[in-house]
Formats: structure tokens, C-alpha cells, sequence
């Protein structure tokens, strides 16, 4: 990339790609409440669009990591982008949680497209020798949706009520399609040679899924993960219902907390220089776990209040910004060879535990904390066991440039 204007817009449009996930479940967070009653529902039937959308997620990364490499990148790309839109038009008009809950499965199947196409295109137009740069200026773009979003989701339901919430996704859909056509170039021919049959699919993946460094630091980083996303589905309720912030101030704790996480991310990038991967993951695991303790045991003894609970939040999910670039890049290290498809595999697990990890704080529902600090208590623990039970594997230390790459993949989450 020579000419600085192109690569700033690549950066831009592929930034956008990545965000556009996230920025589907942060800014209808706020709206929680208002979507509960707009549909006569309850808050925990509302919480399941969630699961059903991180569920999307985990199905989608499967299913485009083989289309991008048969079809090229921008044609799967266009296909879930104009899903998108489809579904996002649908829970704008949807009359039942039901239907709310299919369509935000479909937006998330569109979402993902983004999301992986945007990883491949960063490794087909960029030299290696380039990547911690791209991806650290990808970050600034990702980074801005976990900030903003839930801010603007809270000032838009509080203005024009919580259909409005998806009214804008459509527009910011709309904009993203335009850009990808007129701005991106496509980055990889199609690859006739390249199966698509289920069996040769499936032994690509299996090889992978059995190796012990993948399944070991695939599921420590996917366990502590599902804490974040257990916090995602458990926050609206426990900040708008129980403390009694509107949606307004709830998008400002959302984004405060964010901006914790990205912080703690940069820090990890320094620490690296000292130390291995290995040996910060489980330093950090330890602190996320006795923080974990203190929310649930705050919780159980009926003792919680706003503001140490966001404060304790606020330290919980900075020990994040440590564990899971880390714990991605471990799992990734060993697959040079194959690491799209890893990558995929690796994007699945994770999304899927933090699916049930989002439902379960859902199921529990009882009006208190007590289900969102739970199964962040007991993410953040099985994540340290599983840790330590496995790090006597041999490893290939993942580089730096791969480490700032989960970066993204961490904010991604948000």
C-alpha cells in the first residue's frame, strides 16, 4: 500500500467491517427495558435476541471462512451485508420478541461476513512486515464502537424510542455496503480448486479441533471471554432496572468500562516485551478470579451497589484485555499453515460459549446481580483451571504482530 489516502480508506471501510458486530449489540443495549414493554415481554425473554445473536456469530465465522477462499472475498461479503440489512429492517417493524429473536440471528449470520472477510483482506493486501501497523490503526476504528455505541443507543431510545436503535443500523449498513463497492478492491480470486463439501470441510476443522495447543488455549480464552459476555447480557437489567440509571448514563458506564478494556489491551502490548504470552495469562486469570469472587460474594450477601459494582466491572474485564489476545494468539501460533481456518474454528467456540454463557444470565434472571456476577465468577475460575491443567504443552510463542492482531478480535467482542 503506497498511497497513503488508499490505505487510510481500506483501513476505514475494513474498520467498519469489523465493527459492525459489536456495534449491533452495544447500541440496543440500552433499549432493553424499552424493548421489554414496546413487546410486552420480559427483560430476560429480551436478553435471549442476545444469545440468539452471538449464536448467529459462532455459525456464520464456520460457514463464510470456506466461501471467502471458493468465491473470493467481496461477493460472500455482499451476500452478508444485504442480510444484514434485510433482518435489521425486520426487528425494526418486528410485533413479537419471537421474531425479534430470529431476525437479530439473521443480522448476526450478515454481521459476521464483516468480520472475517475483513481479517482475510488485512492478510491479502498487507505485506507481514506491515501487520502490527494495520492492525494497530484497525483498532482505532474498531475501538470507537464499544465507546460510542451504547451512548448513542441510549440518547436515540431516549429521544425517539427503540425502533429508531435499528433504523440507524440500516443507515450505517447502507453506508458500509457503498463502501465496500466504490472503495475496497477485491483481494483474492476465486478458487475453483477450493471444496466446499461437507467432508472435506469437517477434516479440516476436526485436525485442527483435536490439536492439544488449539483446544487448550481455544477454550481458556473462549471461558474468560464468556465473562464479558455474560457482563453484556446482565448489564442492562442490573444498571437500568435494579440501580435505576436511565439509558443515557447507562451508555456512559458502558462506554467508561470499554474504555478500560481497549486500555488494559495497549498495556498488555508493553508488558509483552518482558514477558511471554504464557506467563501473563494466568497472573491474569488469577486477579480476574478473585475479582470475580468479590462481585458474586457482594451479590450473594444482597450487599451490591452502583458504584462498586461498575468499579469492580471495571477492573474484571481490564484483567480481559491481558488473557484473551494472548490466550488467541497461543491457540493460533501452531497453524501458520491454516490459520484462516483456525481462526474461524477458534471465533466459533468462543461465540458459542459466550451464547450459553449470555443465556444462562438469562435463565437465572431473578432481579438481583447475582446471575451476571455468577457466571462471570465461575467463567473467570474454569478459565484459570483449564489454564493450568494444560500449559504443560509445548507451545510456539506466539510474535507480537499476532498478539496485537486478537487485539482487535478482543475489542471485536464488545
Amino acid at each position: 500500500m503506497t498511497n497513503k489516502n488508499g490505505y487510510f480508506k481500506i483501513i476505514f471501510i475494513l474498520g467498519l467491517l469489523t465493527a459492525i458486530g459489536p456495534f449491533s449489540i452495544d447500541m440496543y443495549l440500552p433499549a432493553f427495558p424499552a424493548i421489554a414493554k414496546g413487546l410486552n415481554t420480559s427483560v430476560a425473554q429480551v436478553m435471549l435476541s442476545l444469545s440468539s445473536f452471538f449464536i448467529g456469530i459462532s455459525a456464520g465465522q464456520l460457514i463464510y471462512g470456506p466461501l471467502l477462499e471458493r468465491f473470493g472475498r467481496k461477493k460472500p461479503l455482499y451476500i452478508g451485508l444485504v442480510i444484514y440489512l434485510v433482518a435489521s429492517i425486520g426487528c425494526a417493524f418486528t410485533q413479537s420478541v419471537n421474531a425479534l429473536i430470529a431476525f437479530r440471528f439473521l443480522q448476526a449470520l450478515g454481521s459476521c461476513a464483516g468480520m472475517v472477510t475483513s481479517r482475510a483482506m488485512v492478510r491479502d493486501l498487507f505485506e507481514v512486515k506491515d501487520s502490527a501497523k494495520v492492525f494497530s490503526s484497525l483498532m482505532l476504528v474498531v475501538a470507537v464502537s464499544p465507546i460510542i455505541a451504547p451512548t448513542v443507543g441510549g440518547y436515540v431510545t431516549a429521544a425517539q424510542g427503540w425502533r429508531y436503535v435499528f433504523a440507524v443500523l440500516i443507515i450505517v449498513d447502507i453506508a458500509v455496503l457503498a463502501g465496500v463497492y466504490f472503495l475496497l478492491p477485491e483481494s483474492k480470486k476465486p478458487d475453483p480448486s477450493h471444496s466446499l463439501k461437507p467432508r472435506a470441510v469437517t477434516k479440516n476443522f476436526v485436525g485442527i479441533l483435536v490439536h492439544p495447543q488449539f483446544y487448550i488455549y481455544a477454550l481458556t480464552g473462549a471461558v474468560a471471554a464468556s465473562g464479558l459476555y455474560a457482563y453484556i447480557s446482565g448489564s442492562p437489567q442490573v444498571f437500568i432496572e435494579l440501580f435505576g440509571v436511565n439509558e443515557k448514563q447507562y451508555g456512559w458506564i458502558f462506554a467508561i468500562i470499554a474504555v478500560g478494556v481497549i486500555g488494559s489491551s495497549q498495556m498488555n502490548s508493553l508488558v509483552l516485551r518482558k514477558h511471554p504470552s504464557e506467563k501473563i495469562i494466568p497472573v491474569a486469570l488469577m486477579f480476574q478470579s478473585i475479582i470475580g469472587i468479590a462481585l458474586a460474594a457482594i451479590a450473594f450477601f444482597h450487599a451490591s451497589e452502583l458504584y462498586t459494582t461498575i468499579a469492580l466491572i471495571f477492573l474484571y474485564l481490564c484483567c480481559q484485555g491481558f488473557i484473551f489476545p494472548n490466550a488467541s494468539a497461543l491457540t493460533l501460533a501452531a497453524f501458520g499453515h491454516n490459520a484462516g481456518t483456525a481462526s474461524a474454528l477458534m471465533g466459533a467456540i468462543q461465540m458459542g460459549i459466550g451464547a450459553t454463557a449470555s443465556a444462562v444470565v438469562s435463565v437465572l434472571q431473578n432481579n438481583t446481580t447475582m446471575p451476571m456476577t455468577g457466571v462471570m465468577a465461575f467463567c473467570s475460575i474454569s478459565a484459570f483451571l483449564i489454564f493450568m491443567m494444560g500449559r504443560k504443552i509445548t507451545v510456539r510463542q506466539p510474535t507480537r504482530d499476532e498478539v496485537k492482531e486478537e487485539d482487535v478480535e478482543m475489542i471485536s467482542g464488545l
